[in-house]
């Protein structure tokens, strides 16, 4: 269990060919060239996924099986053990006996084989479903007796969260899985409260995180990146090993099986630490420093904005009143500053360019921030804010720093020093400028 509890897994699929496709066109070249990356950005685990429609039900494939038994092949050559996902895309929970013999057949191979590690006996599992849950607690001892030493998990889908893995654990009480499995998708800056809940909906028994990450669809790389930092850093602090991102690689037009929802879902293409082409996204380089040295330092906030636009994690905030702009005619050091022009203001409040820490916030932590700012016949309100946020994104309130004077100034220290308040689980760090006829500039900021 150790092996697993503190995996670096990443998830996989070709570029293209994901789900089912991806055995129907085997391609262990391709294949083997991805699990190369892999290894080399510092995964020593790949999970593998594989569908009882595509093997065959009940009796797989020789074609299939031999298929399995090549990727596992390749995954040890590069260095990799196997978290091995049976029946996916599956739905059919009334057949037990059939569903016995498939998977027994799928992991007789591997009763006594190292590089098999771990077990997921069903992706997402709906609590909800009652008889899901007594083919499950069939399937569970049924393995086991084959397999007594291979750890066996279950996971819920990634809006299910606690609640989910409350109601899974409980309707398992009689044959639970050995450890179980989080996919979460939600708010990062939330992560750490999010990690706990679901850590202690199946206390005592262990978690690791499954699924993370976040499509590049509608947001930058470098948001991206900045999420999976957070996550590693919140599980870092929560005692979790194992966080394995979702996906290793985007995916091209047709990857994804046409007869799948999937394939409808834009932002289902664009979750993967690598392009199409192969090459690598910011994320990349996160995920890499997570696994390598344990480190998702702040620089990865850009806090100077030196960084190209598409790594940086900085987002808009009510655009509409008026957008940063990153430029190169004023900064205070290094070639680019962030730059307002003649904003107004909303219902909602001031627009401004804002970000989350890397740090995972806990109530009680002090918190300080601070950025330069700099005036040219500037007019209305600029100034830092730490807006604090619940567990379900709710806001409690906000800390302010010393104001931006009009007119034309020089670069000007705003600071704002707070303890996150009780209930808080998120904070937004918020660079605004609104009702400015003139114009402001940022940089420098630091966060801690």
């Amino acid at each position: 269990m150790t092996a697993v509890l503190n995996a670096k897994t990443v998830n996989y699929y070709p570029a293209n060919a994901g789900w089912t496709n991806m055995w129907t066109a085997f391609d262990p070249v391709r294949i083997n060239t991805d699990l190369a990356k892999a290894a080399a950005l510092g995964a020593d685990t790949v999970r593998v996924i594989v569908f009882p429609q595509t093997f065959g039900y009940p009796t797989p494939s020789a074609t299939y099986t031999a298929r399995l038994a090549q990727f596992i092949g390749l995954a040890d050559t590069n260095g990799l053990d196997v978290k091995l996902t049976l029946f996916d895309w599956w739905s059919n929970y009334t057949d037990i006996d059939n569903s016995v013999i498939w998977a027994l057949s799928v992991l007789h191979p591997y009763v006594d084989d190292p590089r098999v590690i771990t077990v997921e006996l069903k992706n997402e599992i709906s609590p909800g479903d009652a008889t899901a849950m007594a083919w499950a607690r069939q399937l569970i001892p049924a393995i086991r007796a084959t397999l007594p030493a291979m750890p066996l998990t279950l996971t819920v889908d990634g809006t299910s969260g606690a609640p989910g893995l409350t109601s899974l654990k409980s309707q398992l009480a009689t044959t639970p899985p050995d450890y179980y499995d989080f996919h979460f998708y939600g708010p990062s800056e939330r992560s750490l409260a999010e990690i706990r809940r679901a850590q202690a909906a199946v206390a005592p028994a262990p978690l690791v995180i499954g699924e993370t990450g976040l499509s590049t669809v509608s947001t930058s790389e470098g948001e991206q990146g900045a999420y999976l930092a957070r996550v590693y850093r919140a599980a870092q602090v929560a005692g979790i090993g194992s966080v394995a991102p979702w996906t290793f690689n985007d995916f091209a037009a047709g990857a994804i099986p046409a007869n799948s929802s999937v394939s409808t879902q834009p932002a289902q293409y664009k979750y993967g630490l690598h392009r199409t082409d192969g090459t690598a996204k910011f994320a990349a380089t996160v995920v890499n420093g997570a696994w390598t040295s344990a480190t998702t330092p702040n620089s990865i906030l850009n806090l100077g904005f030196e960084a190209p636009t598409a790594n940086s994690p900085w987002r808009q905030y009510l655009p509409q009143a008026g957008a940063a702009a990153i430029t190169t005619d004023l900064p205070r050091t290094g070639l680019q500053s962030a730059r307002f022009t003649g904003t107004t203001r909303t219902g909602s409040g001031l627009p401004s360019l804002l970000t989350s820490p890397i740090t995972p916030v806990q109530a009680g932590q002090s918190w300080h921030a601070e950025a330069f700012a700099r005036g040219a016949a500037a007019t209305g309100i600029t100034e830092l804010a730490l807006s604090w946020f619940d567990i379900n994104g709710a806001w409690i309130s906000q800390h302010t720093s010393n104001r931006l004077p009009t007119g034309t100034t020089t670069w000007t220290l705003l600071t704002v020093d707070a303890v996150a308040p009780a209930g808080a689980a998120g904070v937004q760090l918020h660079l605004k400028s609104g009702d400015n006829t003139g114009t402001v500039w940022f940089d420098d900021v630091a966060l801690t």
